[in-house]
């Protein structure tokens, strides 16, 4: 009898410690697991990360770390750590988490704007793992460079601004790679084709594009305001347009924050390449990111006569167009006048 009592209570104890143990890999597994507040939340992993870095990366993000190294040890986490983006929704249990570990979430990376080179890849440094200075690097690599027809005061001109889908974790060279390949695909055979009507290459498209991108916000404008500088660059004359002089001053004085509302006529006299005013043809180079709006605008000019335009202060963000110099010297005086009347100095 004795036996078979020790035998009923052992039997008793291995069920109880079975539905212990059950109910505590149940917990472990499919409770949930985190403690941030927010809907979903981002977490980050580096490239060559170990699992010691990730516990620590998300620990602030769990409600129990002990129960998630236990899952994530039977799923043999600990030695295939992937570096990326990864997305924990709120209430997820420790298993989601580790598959959630597992799935690279991608960027939607976008640009605009950009006046320099330094400013796209601090842009960009924001966005993914690789910092501003491996991409500086890497977009000024003398052997990319030759390899793709670009220099060092030209290369702005291959970053078609765009949204695009890139891995947190793309490294400087991919990312540079994967924008020569889209700048390729962009320059498809037909817009090539314009280019050459317009007896520009691609990339002086993109710097005559990034001048019309400064001179109008307006898109509607802009292939009226490319016509007037085709119409100069086919006549001979001078671009003379006040975006390149600002730029001018602001490289002169390495001071790119600097706000220039009014050129002034000192400006004009202003030693470099990219004052328009001072030198024939256009800059070395794009003096901001043109958008493709302002690229298209100048494949595809309004075709006209005019040589000159001026801001007008009748319909503010457009501008207006003569023909002759004494109309456009009429429309100068008029923004003139009203420009002293605001007080603008500079």
């Amino acid at each position: 009898m004795n036996l078979k009592k020790i035998a009923i209570t052992l039997s008793v104890v291995l069920i109880f410690g079975l539905i212990i143990y059950g109910y505590l890999l149940y917990r472990d597994i499919f409770t949930n697991n985190t403690k941030f507040t927010d809907k979903e939340v981002f977490v980050y992993i580096p490239t060559n990360a170990t699992y010691d870095d990730v516990r620590d990366i998300i620990v602030p993000f769990l409600d129990d770390l002990e129960r998630f190294e236990t899952v994530a040890e039977k799923k043999s986490y600990p030695q295939n750590v992937k570096a990326g983006r990864f997305l924990l929704k709120r209430g997820m249990n420790s298993n989601e988490i580790v598959n959630a570990l597992r799935q690279n979430v991608p960027v939607e990376l976008a640009f605009n704007n950009q006046e320099r080179l330094e400013d796209f890849a601090s842009r960009i440094g924001t966005q993914i793992e690789a910092d501003s200075i491996s991409l500086m690097k890497a977009f000024t690599d003398p052997k990319f460079l030759e390899e793709n027809g670009f220099n060092e005061a030209n290369v702005l001109a291959m970053f078609i601004p765009n949204s695009y889908e890139f891995y947190w974790n793309t490294d400087a060279e991919k990312f540079r790679d994967r924008m020569a390949k889209e700048y390729r695909n962009f320059w498809t055979e037909e817009r090539k084709a314009k280019a050459q009507a317009q007896n520009l290459t691609p990339i002086e498209v993109s710097v005559l594009a990034s001048i019309v991108h400064k001179e109008t916000v307006k898109i509607d404008e802009r292939p009226r305001v490319a016509g007037v500088y085709l119409n100069r660059l086919g006549r001979g004359m001078k671009l003379e347009a006040d975006p390149t002089v600002i730029y001018a001053v602001k490289k002169n004085e390495s001071d790119f924050n600097k706000v220039i509302k009014r050129v002034l006529f000192r400006d004009l006299e202003t030693d470099s390449p990219y004052n328009t005013y001072k030198y024939e043809g256009l800059p070395p180079g794009p003096i901001a990111m043109p958008d493709i709006s302002a690229v298209d605008a100048v494949l595809n000019p309004e075709k006209h006569n005019y040589i000159y335009f001026c801001a007008s202060v009748t319909n503010f963000g457009y501008h207006e167009f003569a023909v002759t110099l004494a109309q456009h010297e009429a429309n100068r005086r008029k923004y003139v006048a009203w420009i002293n009347s605001q007080n603008i100095k500079r």
